[in-house]
């Protein structure tokens, strides 16, 4: 949960950002546009410097979605436990934001991760390649498009065998 404090810094400062409580957990809907100004405002101002996570929901066949895909990115305090979701929205056919990996390090490999089973494509990170899937894969399996059964590739996806012994 974000303490008043954050919230407030934040809406003074982004007044665009729609802010909203489930569960207890705070989470602020941002344009594409400043998603990295809010990530940067939330980790260098107010101290949210752990990035602990960054995912994808496709929202291809939710009703009523303005958008297909919600990119979101979850921060922390690592000594309060303070956390902040904040989340925003791209779209096909280029889905596109701007890497965070000049804030955290760590972000390198959950921005591959989406990039590998969503698509999304993080402009500026320094070794967007795939993480899960083999380099020649062509499509993004977790997008909701995306045959249950594949599209044939499977075949040809070289079996890994590791020595158990």
């Amino acid at each position: 949960m974000a303490s008043p404090e954050t919230l407030q810094k934040l809406k003074e400062r982004f007044p665009e950002a729609e802010i909203s409580e489930f569960r207890g957990q705070h989470r602020a809907v941002v344009p594409a546009g400043i998603v990295h100004d809010v990530l940067k405002f939330l980790k260098e101002e107010v101290g949210l410097a752990l990035i602990i996570d960054i995912t994808c929901v496709d929202y291809l066949y939710y009703p009523n979605a303005k958008d297909r895909f919600g990119v979101v990115y979850i921060v922390g305090h690592p000594e309060t436990a303070e956390r902040m979701i904040i989340k925003t929205f791209v779209n096909d056919p280029q889905p596109t934001l701007p890497t965070v990996t000049d804030l955290w390090e760590g972000a390198n490999w959950l921005e591959r991760e989406v990039w590998d089973m969503f698509g999304i494509r993080f402009e500026g990170h320094p070794d967007l390649r795939r993480i899960l899937l083999p380099e020649d894969f062509q499509d993004h399996p977790l997008r909701k498009d995306y045959p249950l059964q594949g599209r044939g590739e499977r075949h040809n996806i070289p079996v890994v065998t590791r020595d158990l012994g």
